[in-house]
């Protein structure tokens, strides 16, 4: 009879229950979103632990994953704290649209009970990795069709891994043994309430973060954001603002990758185009290494992961956000911003300047007012704001002496000797 009055409210369920009902058990719900990574099985091991020690109803993972890039042994560990939970663990695949599979499929498999909503699916486990005892006896019959297919909400029940339909996660709490409703009758129709509470949890910050960039697309367009910046500051005077955002992102960025399902020839492939682009950066006009760059940024990025691939979207923003700003936007930065009327010009030989900073083997110094990258030609340390003279031009830099005990130019050295 309760069943024939499964509600139209279901799917609000209250945050707070009344005064009567404080004796019903809270159930706790946890989500399992982008791949299943490292953060996320600690998260999930520590919300069983959690729900064990504040008497829990039950915990429900609430799942939307498509890949695990957790290591075999890890999943079994996962399995094993799904088996042994004090509590009971139960899986729903939602909202609509939601997928579990791969091994992220193969741990659902291992809780106590499974739904899947409408639109969502189930299935393409690969090889089985957890061992069979873990899993539900429904699964273990159909896992020879999982390996490489889906199957929908009315598939699930088909071969026996769920008996009901759970359109919202609300339906599918009512019916989970320990949780308590109660029927409505004030208005025209009797309906079913909850009266359990359900109590949603999610990762803290920081872990939301290095989940979020530990994401295909993220790591990806990080990596490659945060090389083109640094390159840019190499060849600009100091350390800016670029350089301290460029190793963030690199940092973040390799983070990420090295977390993911990364082909090393791949990664290797995007760290020769971000060298070539570099070369040619130099030059100020796109050469050979611009070619080679390209071609290698672009087969790097199709081939990055093993397993999964990047959008459309994403490989647009990082192949073509990249070459145009390697080849054109980089070049023509740099000139307009650091370029001075004495670039080439062997006139340069001689000039004095001072040094922007302290000096021991490299540093800036200014000359004519703008900033130059200097490298000092002895082992004389220069203090910040002592006069320099330019003995010569190697590249981006200036070689550079102090005026007092330097050697005197050779132009002054023609005609005579002390």
């Amino acid at each position: 009879m309760l069943a024939s009055m499964s509600p139209a409210r279901a799917g609000d369920i209250p945050a707070q229950v009344s005064q009567e009902s404080l004796d019903a058990p809270t159930f706790d719900v946890v989500q399992i979103s982008g791949f299943l990574d490292g953060i996320v099985a600690d998260y999930i091991e520590k919300s069983i632990s959690r729900a064990e020690r504040s008497g829990s109803g039950g915990l429900i993972l609430q799942v939307n994953s498509t890949h695990s890039v957790i290591d075999d042994e890890r999943l079994v560990e996962l399995a094993e704290a799904i088996s042994a939970s004090e509590v009971p663990v139960y899986a729903w695949v939602g909202p609509s649209g939601s997928k579990a599979e791969g091994g992220v499929a193969q741990l659902v498999a291992t809780t106590d009970e499974l739904a899947v909503t409408i639109g969502s699916h189930f299935g393409k486990t690969g090889d089985l990795v957890i061992p069979e005892e873990f899993f539900m006896p429904a699964f273990v019959a159909a896992a020879d069709a999982l390996a490489d297919g889906t199957v929908n909400e009315q598939g699930v029940i088909e071969i026996g891994l769920a008996d009901r339909d759970s359109p919202t996660l609300g339906f599918f709490a009512l019916d989970l043994p320990g949780f308590v409703s109660e029927i409505d009758t004030s208005g025209d129709a009797a309906v079913r309430v909850p009266v359990s509470a359900i109590r949603f949890s999610k990762l803290s910050v920081f872990d939301g973060w290095m989940h979020s960039f530990a994401s295909p697309a993220m790591a990806y367009l990080l990596f490659l954001i945060g090389a083109a910046l640094l390159i840019f500051e190499f060849y600009t005077a100091g350390i800016g603002i670029a350089g301290a955002v460029g190793a963030f992102c690199f940092v973040i960025g390799s983070f990420g990758l090295d977390v993911l399902p990364t082909r090393t020839w791949a990664l290797a492939l995007l760290v020769i185009a971000m060298l070539g682009y570099a070369i040619d950066v130099q030059t100020g006009v796109p050469q050979l290494w611009s070619v080679i760059a390209t071609l290698a940024l672009v087969v790097g990025s199709l081939f990055l992961y093993e397993g999964t691939s990047l959008s459309w979207i994403t490989l647009l923003a990082g192949i073509l956000g990249i070459s145009m700003s390697m080849i054109s936007g980089m070049p023509a930065m740099i000139r307009t911003r650091f370029g001075t009327p004495t670039i080439g010009r062997e006139w340069m030989i001689g000039s004095m300047g001072a040094a922007a900073e302290d000096i021991k083997k490299e540093g800036v110094v200014v000359i004519d007012g703008a900033p130059w990258k200097a490298r000092v030609n002895r082992t004389t340390p220069i203090a910040k704001g002592d006069p320099v003279r330019v003995v010569s031009i190697e590249g981006l830099y200036l070689e550079i002496e102090p005026e007092e005990g330097g050697a005197r130019d050779y132009r002054d050295m023609r005609g005579g000797s002390e």
